[in-house]
């Protein structure tokens, strides 16, 4: 994994977590749904996704888990093409790459062009900016400080991350 790629995976998990609850955890590899710094939610099997659907409101349920807020459904998916033999931290690493490679960000993020690859995985990650999930989106700026923070390069102009 290069610098940027772990950097981008570390802005993802600040971005759906928050710093808080990362250090309250296993750095978020072990977090339900629905989980707050006060009161976090966390699994201790990482031989299978925990599959806890969890209702946040009414009108929604979930059963995201892990650092990258994995829902079990796509998990399922991704251990069967990728042959993950569980939900370990390597494993859930492995399927967030993969989905932004489907997203085909992995160029931008190698070439520094942050807003552009955070843009192509919104429809992803309900916590991105532009992700209109109806569910709280962090602004692009303090999550391009995140990226930074964890070692993450920019293009020099901000004309070119467009």
């Amino acid at each position: 994994m290069t610098p940027n790629q772990k950097a981008f995976l570390e802005m993802i998990a600040y971005s759906e977590l928050g710093s808080a609850l990362l250090k309250s955890s296993d750095n978020g590899y072990n977090v339900i749904v629905g989980s707050t710094p006060a009161h976090p939610i966390l699994f201790h099997d990482y031989s299978k996704h925990p599959r806890q659907l969890i209702k946040l409101r009414p009108t929604l349920a979930s059963t995201a888990a892990g650092r990258y807020q994995l829902l079990a459904r796509y998990f399922d998916a991704y251990k069967l093409s990728m042959a993950l033999p569980d939900f370990s931290p390597h494993s859930q690493d492995l399927i967030a790459l993969q989905q932004i490679k489907e997203c085909r960000a992995l160029d931008d993020i190698e070439a520094g062009k942050f807003q552009s690859a955070v843009r192509k995985c919104a429809h992803i990650w309900a916590s991105l900016p532009g992700a209109g999930y109806g569910q709280h989106e962090n602004n692009m700026e303090n999550l391009q400080a995140a990226y930074k923070q964890a070692g993450g390069t920019l293009v020099v102009s901000q004309k070119d991350d467009l």
